[in-house]
């Protein structure tokens, strides 16, 4: 399709999005009117009463979560645990923003996935200008950045060592060469070009997409965290970006889970001091029993959704359910998921400490579409490609086995996957069940050179709480987008904020 083309299609589609999300250039009285500008959610108010069981158990009975557009983004928002970005890269993160504009982020650095080792430590310092709501990713806003200063400090010769092996010859002899351990030097300025920085892989194209929430205890107590863009999966993309999804959420150092030890650790650090994480204890991978999404989640391409997985390791059997949004506070269905089949549980991995190698294979698929929109969509397919053709309609599922998948929402069975799991224990001691991130570009990771490196948000066990006996831990890496024509649905789809093709991206 060619750029002309592509815009034509767009024109096309934003004429019939809701007024309420176009956001019109220079009209700045509209620069942040979204259809659920600031929205408020409870944790015992919500259509879905056993997930909302198995959430409660997590969180404290009557929290509400309100997020403003604009965001205040004042103060020091910190890591709450060591982070894992795709390569892998292990590091923590304190961001400091001012009431002038002015930003400085500390990004430190690790040889390994406890964060007990520090290799180097980014200082960075620029301002930070939000800009408007964003009509892609309902409940974030629009910002940009200007960099003034970066600077950088190893922590040792060998970490120096490392760090030049991944640079071009004149980077280490402009950037590196000098670098002393325990010393800061400078990579850029507004005065250098940033091509060393691009080469290390390094861009704060994160601070593109901003959105705070703020959790309300009925104690009186509150939490704030800080969701900043994605980074992208592929390392030679992450420098060109332009997120859509966030990461794992820096929280308040004013305002921050309690207890959390590592939240101080990062606020007191300094370029020359970095955090030196205490060490976890060893949780063994055990996935017997039901786990559920803490909170909507956020994935790239304009999806939001709640996952619900239950495992049979005696029969290494997975089922699961996946609930799609049209909005940041999943109040607003679209359509529903499930689908199930077998697992096999390999190696320790190589390249993550602690984390364990899975492959999924997704024999069964079933589809519930929530609102008209989608099953006018569904009925449009042709017969014997996607379920029941012409018999889609709102509330009603169907299994797409028979017709092995869906072309128009990418589903091809049987389909198998690598994976990646890991568990860890909460600030509570309690247990979180860590899942590969899906490749920011929508393809599936169907071959062990596209395991995944890096993990989404965390799943929490649920117990007590109904488990389905229906079908859905999808492993929605086990779903292939489909070629062809279906790239050109999937984006009209994306678009118009129906989200069918969003399970494609989220296992």
């Amino acid at each position: 399709m060619s750029s002309a083309q592509l815009s034509h299609l767009l024109r096309g589609v934003l004429l019939l999005l809701p007024a309420a999300a176009v956001i019109v250039a220079g009209a700045s009285s509209k620069l942040w009117e979204v259809p659920t500008g600031h929205f408020t959610s409870s944790s015992n108010q919500t259509e879905n009463v056993p997930l909302e069981r198995c959430q409660n158990q997590w969180t404290e009975d009557g929290v509400k979560v309100t997020a403003d557009i604009p965001p205040k983004l004042d103060g020091t928002w910190v890591s709450t645990r060591c982070e894992v970005r795709p390569g892998p890269e292990f590091l923590t993160r304190s961001y400091t923003f001012h009431s002038n504009r002015h930003f400085q982020a500390l990004q430190h650095y690790y040889t390994e996935s406890s964060c007990e080792d520090p290799a180097y430590s980014l200082m960075i310092r620029g301002k930070i200008r939000l800009l408007q709501a964003s009509w892609i990713t309902r409940g974030a806003s629009e910002a940009e950045h200007h960099l003034s200063r970066v600077g950088i400090v190893v922590h040792s010769m060998a970490a120096k060592q490392r760090l030049a092996s991944r640079l071009p010859p004149a980077c280490v002899s402009l950037s590196l060469n000098e670098a002393v351990p325990g010393k800061l030097h400078e990579l850029y300025n507004t005065r250098a070009g940033r091509a060393c920085l691009a080469a290390m892989g390094f861009s704060v194209t994160e601070m593109g997409l901003v959105r705070v929430e703020t959790q309300h205890h009925s104690h009186g107590g509150k939490v704030q965290e800080l969701f900043l863009g994605d980074i992208h999966t592929d390392w030679a993309q992450r420098t060109q970006h332009r997120p859509s999804g966030y990461q794992q959420p820096l929280q308040n150092a004013m305002h921050h889970i309690h207890p959390c030890p590592v939240c101080a650790l990062v606020y007191r650090s300094s370029e020359q001091r970095p955090p030196v994480l205490p060490r976890g204890p060893a949780v063994p991978l055990s996935l017997t029993g039901h786990w559920v999404s803490l909170r909507c989640e956020t994935r790239p391409n304009v999806l939001f959704l709640t996952r619900d997985f239950t495992f049979n390791p005696s029969q290494h059997a997975w089922e699961g359910i996946y609930r799609h949004y049209l909005d940041s506070a999943c109040s607003q269905p679209t359509f529903t998921l499930r689908a199930w089949g077998h697992y096999a549980q390999g190696n320790p991995s190589s390249k993550l400490s602690g984390a364990t190698e899975f492959v999924f294979k997704v024999t069964q698929v079933r589809v519930t579409a929530i609102d008209k929109s989608t099953a006018k969509l569904l009925n449009s397919t042709r017969p014997g490609k996607c379920g029941r053709a012409g018999d889609w309609s709102v509330g009603v599922e169907q299994d797409l086995t028979a017709t092995n998948g869906c072309p128009m929402l990418g589903i091809k069975l049987p389909h198998k996957e690598y994976e990646l799991f890991k568990m860890e224990l909460d600030h509570r001691k309690r247990p979180l069940l860590f899942t590969g991130e899906r490749p920011t570009d929508g393809s599936s990771p169907d071959r062990p050179l596209r395991r995944p490196t890096s993990f989404q948000a965390p799943m929490v066990l649920c117990n007590g709480g109904e488990t389905h006996p229906s079908f859905s831990t999808f492993n929605s890496r086990q779903l292939q987008l489909a070629s062809g024509t279906a790239g050109l649905e999937k984006l009209v789809l994306l678009v118009f904020g129906s989200a069918l093709c969003s399970w494609l991206v989220v296992y």
